[in-house]
């Protein structure tokens, strides 16, 4: 299939009208237009990586599990260590991004000045082809005025060739002549024009060819650019996904050295008191004068005794002195 350029689709029948130009004009506005939108795009996706990657940097540094230790403290420091090191590589893609809407930008600018410079060239050669197109259709109009004029004067005289009146003839032949000479004068004038237009409308078609060339390839340039400035931006998200994923690969081969059982025991290994509980608290009974002897350890919780109600006391007045005694001397609340 032939190839389709803009130098075989944007002409006009009408000599100064420019409609074919103004729609190639047109379509490279909205190209630029749309490089101005992908650049701002990307200018603004690198300022929302920024920002998450110093978030996440703030929160990287963050306690997270200071108390914690052994194998599960040592994972936790490298879960912030690699955090750390994705926030890091945010702030690289943040940059890349910028890189490459500069890059676009810069791209966008040398097309301007270039576009520029030719617009204003075509610009001028459209004024100059509408100012010799007017004189030359004025020149025409006047041309065939004259032709009119001219033909009206031999008209008068032809009819009046039979007048006697021999100065009026004289009168009337005289502004032939005249009507002849400004006739011819119209027709060189206007012939002139024609040859000028002529001149200014081949100029005009070979720079609206080359126009139409440079436009056409400034166009495959932007679409070129831009497909690989996406393509370019979307290997960066892809490549910041592989290293993330590097990192956070690093996370999961610590948490897999991290042993639950071996961290209960480094705690108790480290943290260990005494392995034997404390003994049980017997009831004593005051009144009696022997003690029960320590019970051994035991894990079970004392039984619950029974006990009676305290003996009467009696009134011993030996040295002045008052006992309370238990009339039984066997008597012991407590019972084995």
């Amino acid at each position: 299939m032939k190839n389709l350029h803009f130098k075989d689709f944007f002409w006009n029948s009408d000599l100064i009208c420019t409609g074919g130009y103004d729609t190639i004009i047109q379509y490279l506005n909205d190209g630029k237009r749309t490089c101005k939108e992908v650049e701002d795009f990307m200018k603004a996706r690198a300022s929302i990586e920024e920002k998450y990657a110093k978030d996440l940097l703030g929160l990287s540094k963050k306690v997270c599990g200071h108390n914690e230790m052994n194998t599960l403290k040592r994972s936790l420091d490298v879960f912030k260590l690699q955090m750390e090191h994705v926030s890091l590589s945010h702030l690289q893609l943040a940059q890349s991004m910028r890189e490459e809407a500069k890059k676009l930008e810069e791209f966008r600018e040398k097309q301007k000045e270039v576009r520029k410079k030719l617009e204003q060239q075509m610009d001028a050669l459209h004024k100059q082809r509408s100012t010799h197109f007017k004189k030359t259709m004025d020149s025409k109009k006047t041309y065939e005025q004259k032709c009119r004029d001219k033909e009206e004067a031999d008209q008068n005289v032809n009819r009046n060739t039979n007048t006697n009146n021999t100065k009026h003839i004289e009168k009337l032949y005289s502004k032939a002549q005249q009507a002849k000479q400004n006739a011819e004068e119209a027709d060189k004038l206007y012939y002139q024009n024609v040859t000028a237009l002529g001149k200014v409308r081949d100029e005009w078609l070979r720079e609206h060819v080359n126009a139409c060339e440079m436009f056409e390839k400034q166009s495959v340039e932007r679409i070129n650019f831009l497909r690989n400035t996406v393509w370019t931006h979307l290997n960066q998200l892809s490549q910041q996904c592989v290293t993330s994923d590097e990192l956070y690969e690093e996370v999961r081969k610590s948490l897999e050295q991290c042993h639950t059982q071996e961290d209960i025991e480094h705690f108790v290994n480290l943290r260990r008191t005494g392995d034997k509980p404390p003994a049980p608290v017997l009831y004593e009974n005051f009144y009696n004068g022997q003690r029960s002897p320590t019970a051994p350890p035991s894990r079970l919780p004392p039984p619950i005794i029974r006990r009676g109600a305290l003996p009467d006391p009696t009134h011993n007045s030996q040295d002045g002195i008052v006992y309370s005694t238990v009339q039984d001397a066997g008597y012991s609340v407590i019972h084995y």
